[in-house]
């Protein structure tokens, strides 16, 4: 059997490689139309979003308060002191402290000194102002009718103030008229305890005053009294600082 033998012709292998060219081409074509599959991403593709229909929303501005507080807060961070400058600042703060407490420490100590001194005067001017009472009281209210004059100028030199003009008044106007009408004589002394002191104490003192309580026994004798009458009183006296000394400036009967 003759042997056959296959040639090619030129243009054989051309059409072969534009043949292959072509099938890529249409591969390539193919899948360049091919739907994207949903999960895959969209490249190259431009979307459109349609607008509102009452439009776009604006950003809100800013308000009025807002800018205050941010203000404020970058001016306190500008002006806030570094922590090296707090400290002179704290101990500022302790010496004002620490001085208020000393002062307040003195004006307690000047209180309790002005205190004590006042007591201590005090006490000293009860003993002085009680005996200046036992001597006033048998003067004051003592009279005798046949010497009222002397009587009532010996006692307005132990009173004082208001109460001295008081006492002047009414034994001119009262006291005296009657004591010579019906005779009076009026003789007082301050009683005596059981232990033979006299029946007189304070009630209350300070240094320019104190209030004493004496028990006076008091003998009357007058045309109106068959013998004589004993009245036994308790007076309260109060006796006031003066330049001559202590003085009666107020008498009780109680």
């Amino acid at each position: 059997m003759p042997k056959t033998t296959t040639s090619r012709g030129p243009g054989t292998s051309t059409r072969r490689t534009m043949t292959a060219a072509a099938r890529a081409a249409a591969k390539r074509a193919e899948r360049g139309h091919r739907e994207p599959a949903p999960e895959d991403p969209v490249a190259g593709r431009t979307v459109f979003i349609e607008a509102p229909k009452d439009g776009w929303d604006d950003p809100p501005e800013p308000s009025l308060e807002s800018l205050e507080s941010l203000e404020s807060l970058e001016s306190f961070e500008e002006h806030e002191p570094p922590e090296d400058e707090g400290r002179p600042r704290r101990r500022r703060l302790l010496t004002v402290v620490l001085g208020a407490l000393l002062m307040a420490g003195l004006m307690t100590v000047a209180v309790l000194g002005w205190q004590y001194r006042d007591g201590h005067q005090a006490e000293s001017a009860r003993a002085v102002a009680v005996a200046a009472a036992r001597k006033a009281a048998p003067v004051v209210l003592s009279y005798d009718y046949r010497h009222l004059d002397r009587d009532f100028t010996r006692a307005r030199a132990h009173l004082t103030g208001d109460f001295r003009d008081e006492y002047e008044k009414t034994t001119k106007t009262v006291v005296g008229p009657t004591a010579k009408k019906y005779q009076g004589v009026v003789k007082a002394t301050v009683a005596a305890r059981a232990t033979g002191a006299p029946a007189a104490s304070f009630v209350s003192a300070t240094p320019d005053k104190v209030v004493v309580l004496l028990f006076v026994n008091q003998v009357t004798k007058s045309t109106q009294v068959s013998g004589s009458r004993v009245d036994l009183n308790r007076v309260r006296m109060t006796m006031s600082r003066t330049d001559e000394g202590w003085k009666v400036s107020a008498v009780d009967a109680l």
